[in-house]
């Protein structure tokens, strides 16, 4: 093999790890969020866990998610899985759509040990941009397997109209 095409290769893989990188961070850039131990987490004691990458309130996870739209309507698709439908606040707030939760540890038994801990659970926010105005009063939300789908009716764009100025 020649010098050349060793480096050509190495050249070749290189730009392909980066433009992979590239593409995860910025994909990854709205749907990474971190979660913080809340007042219903119920997170184990750290000496209950083996795990020794477990960083209690260092958990970080991706809530994926898509963004639809349509002539009447925009429709947001979260995943969100581990949560009841209750464990959701869903508000439209300047533009965006902000959904909280709390995401509750679930113990097995009062006995045994936990090896690995990779899930985030506690309290988080998820910011989602709004491209066009919405009417957020009637927003609709639902919950199944693992996707928060909110539905928000498009705001009817402002008419141009016609105003007459007086001149004094």
């Amino acid at each position: 093999m020649k010098f050349d095409d060793l480096r050509q290769g190495i050249e070749s893989l290189w730009g392909t790890m980066s433009e992979g990188w590239d593409r995860l961070r910025h994909t990854a850039a709205g749907a990474l969020t971190r979660f913080r131990p809340g007042d219903k987490t119920d997170l184990p004691q750290r000496e209950q866990i083996d795990d020794l990458l477990y960083m209690p309130g260092q958990h970080w996870a991706m809530l994926g998610g898509d963004v639809y739209e349509d002539e009447g309507r925009l429709v947001v698709r979260i995943e969100a899985p581990g949560l009841e439908k209750d464990d959701f606040d869903v508000q439209v707030q300047d533009g965006q759509l902000v959904i909280r939760g709390e995401k509750r540890f679930e113990h097995e038994s009062a006995e045994g040990r936990w090896r690995v801990l990779q899930c985030a659970y506690g309290s988080f926010e998820r910011r989602v941009a709004l491209p066009v105005a919405v009417r957020g009063d009637e927003a609709q939300a639902s919950y199944r397997n693992g996707v928060l789908k909110v539905t928000l009716p498009k705001a009817e764009p402002a008419k141009p109209r016609k105003v007459d100025v007086q001149v004094s």
